[in-house]
């Protein structure tokens, strides 16, 4: 199915309207994975003038935004968190190493952040992340459009 801008911040409204808790946004990842097939929505919104972190929709309503990154050459992030808010990752094109991070001053004790887990996400795949939890994205030369609250 081919997607709009318009279509796809509607049907995510609209699944945050019914069920903003963790259904709704497993359900906003399964539709940015189809999404992401859409070779003329991702034409639209990653060109070669897309900087890397853009604000694509904004919806102050119900408080969430889509972003399109495009990164040019190989990018990491340090190890943050979105604080009381959650994110949804999506990979248009290449590979990004995701890896969750522990904080053991969330678990009250000392130390520095480490690494939990990693996995690659790679082209038309999505992932959710839960409030507070602390992610690095590490890409290859990619275009990730990113939707995110």
């Amino acid at each position: 199915m081919a997607y709009t801008l318009e279509q796809f911040a509607a049907a995510c409204r609209r699944i945050l309207a019914d069920d903003p808790g963790i259904a709704g946004r497993q359900k906003i990842c399964a539709l940015l994975q189809d999404v992401l097939k859409d070779e003329t929505f991702i034409a639209a919104h990653l060109t070669d003038d897309t900087p890397e972190r853009k604000i694509i929709y904004e919806d102050r309503e119900l408080g969430f935004c889509i972003l399109a990154h495009a990164y040019q050459g190989a990018k990491a992030s340090a190890p943050h968190d979105h604080g009381p808010s959650w994110a949804i990752y999506g990979q248009a094109r290449g590979e990004t190493e995701m890896s969750d991070w522990s904080s053991p001053a969330r678990c009250g004790t000392a130390g520095p952040t480490r690494s939990s887990r990693a996995w690659p996400m790679s082209t038309t795949k999505a992932t959710c992340t839960r409030p507070s939890a602390a992610a690095r994205p590490a890409s290859s030369a990619s275009r990730a459009p990113t939707w995110t609250r």
